[in-house]
């Protein structure tokens, strides 16, 4: 069972808010629905290896702690768990069936806790809907998102 502060996605702005009940306190949600969107909506750290989507490499550029992203919530996991997706590497991606494939992926590593949770992985579907929008839909449980994301095309 799922017990997490509700949030609300705004798609116009591409972005979540938690949710006030009536009386103003903070909503509970008790669907899977807050951790799919903390799962697919923040960035995980990207590995030492991956591309840079500026083209940036750690030879060419200065190195930061901010150029491979990450939730700082991580430095805080006794596990070393990481939160988020790597989706945001494929911000400069080309539209082929490698950066679809990717996605998946990526989108499936930030989704391994449902097993975990419920005892059956996360369904997920991506594809291209249009020129430059790559589309998914994870669904854990009963509970479904459906998103989109740009990429460069």
């Amino acid at each position: 069972m799922f017990f997490d502060l509700a949030l609300k996605y705004h798609s116009d702005a591409r972005r979540c808010d938690l949710v006030l009940g009536d009386d103003y306190d903070l909503a509970i949600d008790q669907t899977p629905i807050p951790a799919i969107l903390m799962s697919v909506g923040l960035d995980r750290r990207a590995a030492p290896d991956d591309p840079l989507p500026e083209g940036r490499s750690q030879f060419l550029a200065p190195a930061s702690y901010s150029e491979r992203r990450g939730c700082a919530g991580d430095a805080l996991d006794p596990y070393g768990h990481m939160t988020g997706t790597r989706a945001w590497l494929l911000d400069r991606a080309k539209e082929t069936e490698t950066t679809r494939q990717l996605c998946e992926f990526w989108l499936r590593e930030s989704l391994d806790w449902a097993e975990t949770a419920t005892g059956e992985p996360a369904e997920i579907e991506v594809a291209w809907l249009a020129s430059g929008i790559l589309g998914y839909r994870v669904q854990v449980q009963d509970a479904s998102v459906m998103l989109s994301r740009r990429v460069e095309a």
